[in-house]
């Protein structure tokens, strides 16, 4: 998928709502274990209550390799449903990888080519050549962790450097690599006092923005400094929409829960005159 076919489904839907799929058999509701693969059902059933109100979708790949064989195949299950029934879905791999320059190609073709994702995390310790063999591939993207909303993101990505701060000088220095337009980068949403910084330094870019809802980031707030003329931001919430409730009507709980941030989405969209 294009950036620019991204930004229309925005304007469309009226949202930027990333929804995680991060299924765990042990809170998934229970009347779904008599299924072959109820983390696929699991899945399937959030994706037809809440498509038309995301336009994305991030299966962090933890849930599904801890499952071994099954998982993956659960996982696969998952992404070509979502291609063929709602291909007009972003779609991302949380796996963050990264490795020095052939080891990054195959991880590439695992997710782009094998599952055909249409974005995958990477980790950007290892530099430049770790990075840009996922950049190579055509209308895919590459989203960077840059400052992360977990609580020992302080421990090395706000740490000051020589002459500026971690987190700065990988922003900085990505966008003078290969491709660097097809790069998009992780914000957390518990971090919206330095999104004007951010801005700063990546002005065009898509943010990946987790940490709104159960870790308590605030939609306003990451609109107030993150959105741009193309509205820029992806905003993910997982446990928040997906474990609404565990009950037989846990899809519909879903679908509410993401309504409330599709119309929190709809109104920034319209306080900043972007619709």
């Amino acid at each position: 998928m294009t950036t620019t076919q991204l930004i229309e489904q925005i304007r469309k839907k009226q949202s930027f709502l990333c929804i995680g799929l991060d299924p765990d058999l042990d809170k998934i509701p229970t009347h779904l274990h008599q299924y072959e693969d109820p983390i696929f059902e699991f899945n399937k059933a959030i994706i037809d209550a809440t498509h038309h109100l995301c336009v994305a979708y991030k299966p962090n790949t933890a849930f599904y390799e801890c499952y071994g064989i099954k998982g993956w195949k659960s996982l696969e299950k998952t992404i070509q449903y979502l291609n063929n029934k709602y291909p007009e879905i972003f779609t991302i791999a949380d796996a963050k990888r990264g490795d020095i320059g052939n080891t990054s190609t195959r991880y590439a073709k695992a997710f782009f080519e094998q599952l055909n994702f249409d974005s995958i995390t990477v980790a950007p310790y290892m530099g430049k050549d770790s990075v840009e063999p996922f950049l190579s591939f055509k209308n895919k993207h590459t989203i960077l962790l840059a400052l992360t909303s977990n609580e020992g993101a302080l421990d090395f990505q706000t740490q000051n450097t020589t002459d500026t701060t971690l987190y700065k000088m990988v922003l900085e220095k990505s966008k003078t690599w290969k491709n660097a337009t097809q790069l998009m980068y992780v914000v957390g949403a518990t971090k919206a006092e330095y999104f004007k910084e951010i801005r700063n330094i990546v002005p065009d870019n898509f943010l990946l923005v987790p940490g709104v809802g159960a870790q308590g980031g605030s939609v306003e707030e990451v609109c107030k400094y993150g959105l741009n003329k193309n509205i820029g931001l992806l905003i993910n919430s997982s446990r928040g929409i997906i474990y609404a409730s565990n009950q037989s009507n846990f899809a519909v709980q879903a679908q509410i829960e993401a309504q409330k941030l599709q119309q929190e989405m709809q109104l920034e969209l319209t306080k900043h005159s972007i619709i």
